[in-house]
């Protein structure tokens, strides 16, 4: 009797067990069932346009208060960023970053969530959002305690942090949000201030940028004013208050000029002559006949041989002119040379003297600019041209931009948009960036074009990148200008507030 129940027990556990296993399938499937399928992406990390179609009708059901579609809508955006996350990981380039201007218009309700949908659904992780440009800041109108008007300015929106928005919201798609900044370039507003008249670069002409460039929103500044640092700092540490997760510095040089005059060959085409350049240029003369040779070749744009000797005559206890970086050997410094002789010599040094000048201020600013985001180890970039930094001929580039002495713990950013017809030419411009890097530099490439087709001359961008992957062991990351571009008739819309 006791064997008997005994297999009777035995028997009830098996069936017990085969139904709990029957039982467990059925909810794993339907488990299964109720997950959303896999979203599809290609080599380049896009969603499909099925995908980007489910999420874009979900924002807009959410938008008009629909609670379901909401909570699908959020649970979509951890699965895309999910997705993005794992397809840059095993796809080239790991960073595929993109240049954003936003506009007051973007205020409207949705709107930025829209925006950054569509960056996500073209595989990009990065964004880079202009934060300070043609001399407005992407700062709320009641908290912006900068010089310069904020880039929001409409009745009823002075408290609408578009910058904080798109970090915030950026974050919730995966996305990396970069505060975007000119450096140099403070726009036309600041020109219009009595009180920083001096703050103003001018050259050897009488000139300030205006009179050089076409776009009248163009104002560059005199990187050794006091007044500007100041300005420009607080300005900086208002953007990194907003802990976005990187900084870029563009126009960290001077004005780019046209024709014959996109070339410095003279003194007086340099940005040197604003009260506080001047200054800081006398003062790097270490004697009394540098600096009464420094002050001549400024104010003339050249010295002659009468001015060497009536140097000579004011300052005879003292030996040859000397400024910074000037060294001249022992047995130099007893031969005295005829004029003729040393008149071109100190002629040439002094023109080099400036143009190291003209760049160590370009350098220093940008030192000044990148310490708020280091402290708070906030990542800091730099964009410049592969060529604003060439020699040409006896002169150059009027751009001065040093971005070779750029430091290598910065991301570099060159703006790689040569045009001619092919690929060659864009190629060329990172090679020549890479090969001057220093090892360990993260270099970034900005590209310009539109997927899937030419566009100002510019091949597709997939044909770009694909030109680029033979560089995949030293570049990471690479950036597309500008979202503006990808689709220009929506963008037009943002623009002008049009019904979108």
């Amino acid at each position: 009797m006791h064997e008997l129940s005994s297999k009777i027990a035995k028997l009830i556990l098996f069936r017990l067990s085969i139904i709990t296993t029957i039982a467990s399938s059925a909810l794993l499937v339907l488990d299964l069932k109720s997950l959303p399928a896999r979203a599809q992406v290609n080599s380049f990390c896009q969603l499909s346009a099925a995908e980007a179609r489910e999420k874009e009708n979900l924002r807009l059901s959410a938008l008009q208060g629909n609670q379901q579609a909401q909570n699908s809508y959020r649970q979509l955006l951890q699965k895309h960023a999910q997705i993005l996350q794992e397809c840059r990981a095993r796809n080239w380039p790991q960073v595929q970053a993109i240049w954003l201007r936003l506009y007051p218009c973007d205020v409207k309700p949705g709107e930025i969530d829209r925006i950054l949908d569509r960056i996500v659904n073209r595989g990009y992780n990065q964004v880079y959002v202009e934060a300070f440009y043609d001399g407005q800041v992407l700062l709320p109108a009641a908290n912006n305690p900068t010089i310069w008007p904020s880039v929001v300015r409409t009745p009823g929106t002075e408290t609408t942090d578009l910058l904080l928005t798109a970090i915030q919201k950026g974050r919730e798609r995966g996305l990396k949000v970069y505060a975007w900044v000119f450096t140099t370039n403070f726009g036309y507003t600041y020109a219009l201030r009595r009180d920083r008249e001096k703050a103003i670069a001018r050259n050897g002409k009488g000139q300030t940028s205006l009179y050089v460039v076409d776009n009248a929103s163009q104002v560059f500044i005199d990187p050794y004013n006091l007044q500007a640092k100041r300005d420009y700092y607080q300005m900086i540490q208002e953007i990194v208050r907003r802990r976005p997760d990187g900084i870029l510095f563009d126009y960290v040089r001077y004005p780019r000029q046209t024709g014959a005059n996109s070339v410095a060959t003279k003194v007086t085409d340099l940005w040197l002559y604003g009260e506080a350049a001047q200054q800081a240029l006398f003062q790097r003369a270490e004697n009394h006949k540098g600096l009464e040779l420094i002050r001549r070749f400024l104010s003339k744009g050249y010295i002659t041989t009468t001015d060497i000797a009536e140097v000579d005559k004011l300052y005879p206890q003292e030996g040859e002119p000397l400024w910074q970086g000037r060294r001249i050997p022992p047995l130099e410094q007893k031969a005295i040379l005829p004029l003729e002789q040393r008149q071109p010599q100190l002629q040439l040094e002094l023109w080099y003297l400036a143009v190291a000048h003209a760049m160590q201020g370009i350098l220093d600013f940008l030192n000044l600019a990148i310490y708020p985001a280091q402290q708070i180890g906030i990542p800091a970039g730099v964009v410049f041209f592969p060529d604003g930094n060439l020699n040409i001929g006896k002169g150059f580039d009027s751009r001065l931009q040093p971005w070779d002495r750029f430091p290598s713990f910065l991301e570099w950013h060159p703006m790689s948009y040569a045009n001619c017809g092919n690929i060659t030419c864009i190629v060329q411009q990172v090679q020549r960036v890479l090969s001057m890097a220093k090892p360990g530099t993260q270099v970034i490439p900005a590209l310009a074009g539109q997927w899937g087709k030419s566009f100002n001359g510019r091949p597709p961008l997939e044909v770009q990148m694909q030109a680029l992957r033979q560089f995949a062991s030293r570049i990471k990351g690479v950036s597309h200008f500008a979202y503006s571009w990808q689709d220009p008739e929506y963008d037009s819309d943002r623009k002008f507030c049009r019904a979108l």
